[in-house]
């Protein structure tokens, strides 16, 4: 394994470093600024100005779609880096010092992995309809899986039902925690239900690309993440009551629903686990100045024992979990994502909670002023804390992880084994 950085990487490492400097982190105030008055007047579901005048500046900085994987580099006409995972994993890491900065460079969830799937999934008029303007930055997406009523951790659970009739397909289920869905900009949702509830466990799945204005959805309500709405981007509770959708909008066909999300989380969960060690690699930058300026019982902060252990481990678990998560994403690379499973859910248990850890300790640095938006570490530590759920919770990577630990000694063996479906 060699981790130094491509040619290519460090080329765009060092524009994008440049161009965070000189225009993302002046602008932090600014975003905050026009969210509050946003949510002031009654538009907290716009999209924000400070963002939008942004994204002309990264294209022609030409820091656009540097997500998109090598074997699609380019689609339709439009261009992306056509970096390995490996080389974009930095990039990802930049982008993650500020929550909102991906959407600027065209980068982020839940888009990159919707472009990744209707490029590799989808026929040629969904890529023209959809994809062509979500590369442009015009369109929004979402991504409609986790549903309420069953325990959406295990993806075969999922229940809404997709039925054919004729040339369509009909769509009635509950879903949830649907990101993205409230933003304006959303205009189409890939879709996962149940197509035939009678085939294998991991063949009753299938996915269809959904107009956001087709007839019978119904936004319920926006949720609150610990207190955040996340407006305008947002996760929804709603509905898909009776719609209806062209047959030719499926993705890979019936019964691919559970091979295509198992295609779709692997490099989204690189791309989660590098923008969370970018946060905390600010949150320890920001617990180290907050430190070194403040003075309690004669000596400064930064002085004190216990800061100095903490600001350790951080550097520790942000090293490790770097390495890790660039093991995952060289192994992805030279050996595909079902060779990097155990990586993938290592990774994805390490980081999400190496965030929390690093951006706790930095809160407390900051005192009282770190629980409040003067700071950016209370809504960084919101963010890091759903990740634990997003792509997978915890207790179900931390399981894999074990079962295929044990499977190395014949112990569970069987257990370990990866579901395969069907050919599709």
């Amino acid at each position: 394994m060699d981790f130094d950085y491509s040619p290519k990487t460090r080329e765009l490492r060092a524009r994008l470093l440049q161009f965070m400097d000189e225009h993302i982190y002046p602008a932090e105030a600014t975003y905050s600024a026009e969210l509050a008055a946003n949510t002031a007047a009654g538009k907290r579901w716009s999209a924000l100005a400070t963002i939008e005048h942004l994204k002309p500046k990264a294209r022609a900085a030409d820091l656009w779609n540097l997500f998109l994987p090598i074997d699609s580099a380019t689609v339709l006409g439009y261009e992306g880096a056509g970096l390995t995972n490996q080389e974009y994993a930095p990039l990802a890491e930049i982008m993650g010092r500020v929550p909102w900065a991906s959407e600027v460079f065209n980068c982020s969830a839940p888009d990159t992995g919707n472009m990744e799937t209707i490029a590799r999934y989808g026929d040629d008029a969904s890529k023209v309809r959809w994809l062509g303007p979500l590369l442009e930055g015009r369109i929004r997406s979402a991504f409609a899986m986790t549903e309420p009523e069953v325990a959406s951790s295990d993806a075969t659970n999922i229940a809404t039902r997709i039925e054919r009739q004729g040339d369509e397909y009909v769509i009635d289920g509950h879903k949830w925690w649907i990101s993205g869905a409230a933003d304006p900009r959303c205009a189409v949702f890939v879709t996962m239900g149940r197509t035939n509830p009678d085939a294998p466990r991991h063949a009753q799945q299938s996915m269809l690309l959904v107009p956001a204005d087709a007839k019978g959805i119904t936004i319920v309500r926006p949720l609150n993440v610990l207190g955040y709405d996340d407006a305008p981007h947002g996760h929804v509770e709603m509905l898909f009551d009776g719609v209806r959708v062209p047959v030719g909008n499926i993705l890979l066909g019936e019964g691919c629903g559970f091979e295509i999300a198992q295609g779709r989380l692997g490099p989204g969960r690189i791309h989660h686990c590098m923008r969370l060690i970018g946060m905390a690699e600010r949150a320890l930058e920001l617990m180290c100045k907050r430190a070194a300026s403040r003075t309690a019982f004669g000596r400064t902060v930064a002085q004190q024992t216990v800061t100095q252990e903490r600001i350790a481990e951080a550097r520790c678990k942000i090293d490790m979990a770097r390495l890790l998560t660039l093991k995952a994403a060289w192994l992805m690379d030279v050996a595909g994502n079902k060779a990097a499973k155990t990586e993938i859910a290592m990774i994805k248990v390490v980081a999400p909670n190496m965030a929390c850890q690093v951006i706790d300790w930095a809160i407390q640095a900051h005192g009282g002023g770190g629980m409040c938006d003067d700071f950016p570490l209370a809504y960084a530590y919101v963010h890091a804390r759903t990740l634990r759920f997003a792509d997978g919770p915890d207790e179900v990577h931390r399981n894999a992880i074990a079962k295929w630990e044990l499977g190395r000694y014949g112990a569970d063996g069987h257990a370990a084994a990866v579901p395969v479906t069907r050919g599709c």
